[in-house]
């Protein structure tokens, strides 16, 4: 079949991704285990990192929602920051705060996707978009092997669209903050009394105390430009249900008048003038809670300019009235439109006090207008970006996102989890080298050493690097018993060493044959041999003599694990020994990476797979105990367990293990110590 190989051959379908391959010297070779679970205490692993096929990015100058309530251009972000996200609770998602992990950068094709209410988001073809029918890809096909869940004109993006421009910070922002922030709650008067022994005993006072300090820290900086010197207080200590309170003030005359100046109602405010005096109301009166922006006053003057302010910049308003009970009646003006809006006003108006302007925990749902209007490719290729983040997604110009996942194995070296993982790849140059030495040392005790604990020995880079084959013709002629474990066909080529050392019980394969469905192999493990090739490799190397088994894993409820006996089958049909499985786990990051690939390739039965998986490993979704980790716990593991013992039994495939290796065998040769001991 044109699939057999699962790279390069497919280049119209599923063209290789340019990928690096690096050496990385090894000090040491050989793994030791001590996990009950596993079947073998030494392990080599030749690559670090696995040629696989998805990749996401979006435009350098994307504006991602920060955790401040502020946003900062994609190119911009560096890990470490703290951006939103968003999780899912139930039958909601909720923005959540989280932090960016990775960050990292590709040149490709991109597409431009354009949204009903004029948002504009450029990304390369395979990211992906939370839709209000799930995560769809930018680009896919109806038919054939690029068929996906994929954007079309008149899907709906979930966010609240495109965010608006912070403002510029000039004179006219300055003076209409200070205004908003003075008059909202500030102490600004003169007083004119007789004192004995002096002409007057006239006083002029300026005062603001707040809770927070970013507006009081903003005030005076903003004064400070303007020629007013401003001390700062401690105007309340903390106690019982109050909080510490900070205060800046000035009791010169000439600054007081300065100041009455600045807060002067203009005779026609601008635009930057409104934007500032919205920030600074917002600071001294606002609030943002249980879902609704408000700002209260009893001043007839500052509720007319406040919604004056808010009209011009084309939010919508309500009006509440309080007077019962109150000596001045109490107005409080509301803003209209949910969180779409609120995020608007924040990003125009640029308050200064953080903890106001917090969306964690808010349901992400609006009326933004996020209907796809138009998708296009753009001409050429472009740098496009991509992050990492806890919650496995970011907010993206006002839409949901869907990132790229952490390998664990590769984020322990701080690479780049998403292409790094895929396109950097690591060899051991050394490994023949170093292996011979710790096999020639004095003290080694020789037991059986298993190739593919971690990653699959036969990378397609094997075929050129062939780090695999050297540490075979080591094993060879150190007599060395071996296990090798591969999804690929390419084992094959390593016959001629497998064969004779198999006739002194020396080697034994595992093929891990996953499902017989090629379909759902391309999406599940799509740069790997076909089914049908792995089968073939089977028929091949019992043909040699060459002992092998059949590797069902991952086993995935509800997935595969209605194949088991087929795969069983066609196994025994193809010469294998022995048979065994390993239930799906979800270690670190996989656990999201796992449950994106469902909703994306398998959204009918995504929350039902999960279900199970969280059924068999105690309510969570992985289960890292000893004893279960390999298996899983509960009904459904059980069940899976006994259908797999029948199958075994009914294919003669019930045996431990293909055969025992003989260890007696194992020699240093003359010329390996004479070498060792110059």
């Amino acid at each position: 079949e044109r699939v057999d190989d699962g790279w390069g051959s497919l280049e119209e379908e599923l063209p290789p991704l340019a990928t690096t391959v690096q050496p990385e010297a090894a000090r040491s070779i050989i793994s030791r285990n001590s996990s009950p679970d596993i079947p073998f205490e030494q392990s080599i692993n030749p690559y670090r990192g696995c040629e696989h096929g998805c990749v996401y990015c979006l435009d350098g100058s994307t504006p991602i929602l920060t955790a401040d309530g502020k946003y900062k251009r994609l190119d911009k972000i560096r890990v470490g920051d703290e951006i939103y996200g968003t999780v899912r609770e139930g039958w909601y998602r909720r923005y959540e705060k989280t932090r960016v992990v990775a960050h990292w950068s590709v040149a490709k094709p991109a597409w431009r996707v354009t949204l009903e209410d004029g948002t504009e988001l450029i990304a390369g073809s395979d990211h992906r978009f939370l839709t209000e029918r799930g995560w769809k890809f930018v680009c896919g096909a109806e038919h054939g092997s690029e068929r996906r869940p994929h954007l079309t004109v008149n899907n709906k993006l979930m966010g609240t669209g495109a965010f608006a421009r912070e403002p510029e910070q000039d004179s006219d922002y300055k003076a209409g903050y200070l205004c908003g922030l003075v008059r909202g709650d500030g102490l600004l008067a003169s007083y004119s009394y007789q004192r004995a022994g002096r002409v007057h005993g006239d006083q002029h006072q300026f005062r603001r105390a707040m809770i927070d300090d970013e507006a009081l820290t903003r005030a005076a900086f903003y004064l400070r430009e303007a020629n007013i010197d401003t001390q700062e207080l401690e105007f309340q200590k903390a106690v019982v249900n109050r909080q510490a309170l900070r205060a800046i003030r000035t009791h010169a005359r000439a600054n007081v008048d300065r100041i009455r100046n600045i807060i002067e109602w203009p005779d026609e405010a601008s635009g930057h003038w409104c934007k500032g005096f919205l920030a600074g109301i917002f600071d001294a009166e606002g609030s943002c809670s249980n879902g609704i922006l408000r700002i209260p006053n009893t001043d007839h003057d500052i509720i007319q300019w406040l919604v004056h302010c808010l009209e011009r910049l084309s939010f919508q308003t309500a009006l509440e009235r309080a007077s019962k009970g109150r000596n001045k009646p109490i107005t409080t003006v509301r803003l209209r439109g949910g969180l779409r809006e609120q995020l608007r006003f924040f990003h125009l108006t640029d308050p200064a006090i953080l903890r106001k302007r917090d969306i964690q925990g808010k349901v992400v749902k609006s009326n933004a207008r996020l209907r796809v209007i138009a998708i296009e490719e753009l001409p050429g290729a472009r740098r496009l970006f991509d992050i990492t983040t806890g919650t496995g997604d970011f907010i993206a110009n006002g839409v949901v996102s869907h990132n790229c996942y952490a390998r664990p194995s590769h984020a322990y070296l701080n690479l780049s989890p998403g292409l790094d993982f895929e396109t950097r790849l690591f060899f051991k140059p050394n490994a023949a080298e170093r292996l011979e030495q710790e096999l020639s040392r004095p003290g080694y005790r020789c037991r059986p050493i298993t190739l593919g604990a971690n990653t699959d020995p036969y990378q397609p880079v094997e075929k050129r690097l062939r780090v695999t084959r050297g540490i075979l013709e080591v094993l060879q002629r150190f007599q060395h018993p071996v296990t090798i474990i591969t999804k690929s066909a390419l084992v094959e080529r390593d016959i001629d060493l497998l064969a004779p050392m198999a006739r002194d019980r020396l080697a034994v394969v595992m093929c891990s044959v996953t499902t017989l469905d090629n379909e759902l192999k391309r999406t599940l493990e799509p740069r790997t041999s076909s089914p049908a090739a792995r089968l073939r490799a089977l028929a091949a190397l019992h043909a040699n003599g060459i002992p092998a088994g059949v590797m069902v894993a991952p086993v995935i409820p509800a997935v595969n694990d209605s194949e088991i006996e087929a795969i069983l089958g066609r196994a025994a049909a193809a010469g294998a020994s022995t048979a065994n499985y390993v239930l799906l786990r979800l270690p670190y990051e996989l656990k999201a990476l796992f449950a994106e690939w469902l909703h994306a390739h398998l959204p009918d039965r995504a929350e039902h797979v999960l279900n199970l998986i969280r059924d068999m490993r105690g309510g969570e979704l992985n289960q890292a105990a000893f004893g279960a980790r390999m298996r899983g716990s509960g009904r459904y593991a059980e069940m899976i367990a006994q259908r797999f013992r029948l199958a075994q039994r009914r294919y003669g495939l019930n045996r431990r293990e293909v055969m025992p290796l003989d260890r007696t065998r194992f020699r240093v040769p003359s010329a390996q110590i004479d070498f060792w001991n110059q």
